[in-house]
């Protein structure tokens, strides 16, 4: 048993474990879906509402109309899911690309987040919209397109565990919700990250922030998480939290301190 339920509204499929508490909505990274959190579950208050979703073009939700998206429009996506499902206040949680996503509902939709963890956050390159992508990343969207998502994730899903080599069971969990990401979506999200600037949404937060990190992530280091976290105006920066011995997978690696992390009282600075 997963703990979850699957559901769509607004032509987002979404995973949801009713509670009578705070409402706690996860948002994945852009090689990942929302049934990545399952990990996670069992390690989250029992009272709590938790609302996974897989983003548009991911699972079965649709993709966006735009092919090279921006942040906003994840955002604007998350915004009619948060009016379909009556969610009045919630706790937005984004791993990766997922804080990417998150930092700018937040910053657009303050009155709606009654607090922000970004999660091993991706910070974006800052290209423009519409131009190049670096090779890496026009590489990986034509790795998918080419060698299909089951080989594609088998590639790659090492690099996000720590120590991988110790954490089978961790790197199995990555590559399966991997080996289902497609296109569009995929796609879309890259070049997304691409032109995503997270430091200048950090800076305009208006809601109490934390920041949390594996000290073995590879893929997000902790530098780019301190910059992350030290772009959160004073009066709303919460706690940073390194765990250790997990990387970029951190809240499938390392469920339990992670668990703990968002569990910390944030006490932003006065």
């Amino acid at each position: 048993m997963s703990g979850w339920t699957t559901h769509s509204a607004a032509g987002l499929e979404y995973l949801e474990r009713p509670g009578n508490g705070e409402t706690l909505v996860l948002l994945h990274g852009i090689g990942s879906q929302a049934a990545s959190f399952t990990p996670l579950l069992p390690h989250l208050p029992r009272s709590a509402r938790v609302i996974a979703w897989s983003a548009p073009g991911y699972g079965e939700s649709h993709p966006l109309d735009r092919e090279w998206p921006e942040a906003t429009d994840y955002a604007a996506a998350l915004r009619r899911l948060f009016a379909a499902l009556d969610i009045g206040r919630a706790t937005l949680v984004g791993h990766s690309l997922g804080a990417l996503m998150g930092a700018a509902f937040a910053a657009r939709h303050g009155d709606l987040v009654c607090r922000l963890v970004m999660a091993s956050p991706a910070l974006g390159h800052g290209v423009v919209r519409g131009g190049g992508l670096s090779s890496a990343a026009q590489s990986r969207i034509d790795d998918l397109e080419h060698e299909g998502a089951a080989a594609f994730a088998a590639a790659r899903a090492a690099r996000l565990v720590h120590r991988a080599e110790d954490h089978p069971e961790a790197v199995e969990i990555v590559r399966d919700a991997m080996s289902r990401v497609k296109l569009p979506g995929y796609a879309q999200a890259a070049r997304m990250l691409a032109s995503g600037r997270l430091l200048d949404d950090a800076e305009r937060l208006s809601v109490p922030t934390d920041v949390i990190v594996g000290a073995g992530d590879v893929v997000t280091p902790p530098d780019g998480a301190r910059r992350a976290h030290a772009a959160v105006p004073a009066r709303y920066r919460g706690a940073f939290t390194l765990v250790p011995e997990a990387g970029h997978a951190i809240y499938q690696q390392a469920p339990a301190a992670f668990a703990t992390a968002l569990e910390q009282e944030t006490v932003p600075a006065k």
